[in-house]
């Protein structure tokens, strides 16, 4: 996005359909103010798929998936990078920006999956099975993936688990993703117990009653919900994966099995595409708005430090999954 050539009245023609006009006002001040922060500060917004339309749409200047946004974060030519995600998406910029200035607008943006490990859950991992090598998703601390051999999003998790050239592998920590994966490749995956709080609470009923309300409707399910609900899917793949079904199919009736944002914002490229909205919230992602992503800009808040030691390990099990 040219901050320098965009204003928030001229943004509303691209979110009407997912924003009232009564509510537009309120969001007005904020985007004006936003871009003009981020020409003063040579500032860039890398925003998840999971944020709200008027950020994704109206001042992120970088949007996508975990590993889209791990890719781009590394040719970022800005001095100051605000991450509109959580805290470990965060985390990964500043691993592969140790030079930039990278803001986190609320540290309370945490995560159910990150919090479901710990460095030392890792090692005593390894000294379980010893020489088994450790496939870390993304959605976890600098310091989980510093005890990592590689990390990996939902976009390429097969991918990298069979890159490993090994017959089997510890996956952490999603275990439904890792029990995704499991069913698509003969690398035995051994798996931990942790759970996105938005995924898991789908079940394949969900999907029996979506079937029966709206007929003819597409279901795409996200690899962190649980097996059954993914084989009760039509399709299922990373955030991103799901953005480009719809671009290709065209369906004309789809429900993404993923957090409430998503829809909005592809909902917004695809107005010939109905979308049914039987989500569930991030309250994480949540957490991020206009109003503190403006604070962020203004008072240079939060910035994200990573331990020197940590970060080094860490950067290389992220550029591991990077350069594959």
């Amino acid at each position: 996005m040219n901050g320098a050539l965009t204003t928030a009245a001229s943004l509303y023609d691209r979110v009407r359909r997912v924003i009232p006009p009564i509510e537009w006002p309120a969001f007005c001040d904020d985007i004006d103010g936003i871009l003009s922060l981020k020409r003063e500060r040579n500032a860039v917004i890398l925003a998840h798929n999971y944020q709200t339309p008027e950020i994704f749409h109206c001042v992120a200047d970088i949007v996508g998936d975990s590993l889209a946004l791990a890719r781009k974060a590394m040719s970022v030519d800005a001095e100051v990078i605000v991450l509109a995600g959580v805290h470990f998406m965060a985390e990964t910029a500043k691993l592969l920006n140790p030079g930039k200035t990278v803001l986190i607008p609320d540290l309370g943006a945490g995560c159910s999956l990150a919090d479901s490990i710990t460095a030392s859950d890792v090692r005593l991992m390894r000294q379980r099975y010893p020489g088994v090598p450790v496939v870390t998703y993304v959605n976890t601390s600098a310091t989980v993936k510093a005890e990592s051999d590689i990390c990996c999003t939902s976009g390429n998790a097969l991918a990298v688990v069979e890159s490993l050239g090994v017959p089997r592998v510890i996956m952490l920590p999603d275990e439904y993703l890792a029990k995704n994966i499991a069913a698509q490749t003969k690398v035995e995956i051994i798996a931990w117990k942790g759970h996105c709080e938005v995924h898991e609470r789908f079940t394949p009923a969900d999907i029996r009653e979506l079937r029966e309300a709206y007929p003819n409707v597409k279901v795409l399910a996200h690899p962190e919900c649980p097996p059954e609900v993914v084989a009760s899917a039509d399709f299922s793949g990373s955030t991103a994966a799901m953005s480009d079904y719809v671009g290709r199919h065209k369906p004309a009736r789809v429900v993404m099995m993923t957090e409430c944002s998503m829809s909005d914002n592809v909902a917004i490229d695809h107005p010939e595409v109905e979308f049914v909205r039987p989500c569930n919230l991030c309250p994480h992602m949540k957490r991020i708005t206009l109003a503190n992503i403006r604070a962020a800009l203004e008072q240079n808040r939060y910035i994200v430090a990573i331990d020197p030691e940590v970060a080094e390990r860490a950067r290389c099990a992220v550029e591991r999954m990077l350069f594959l």
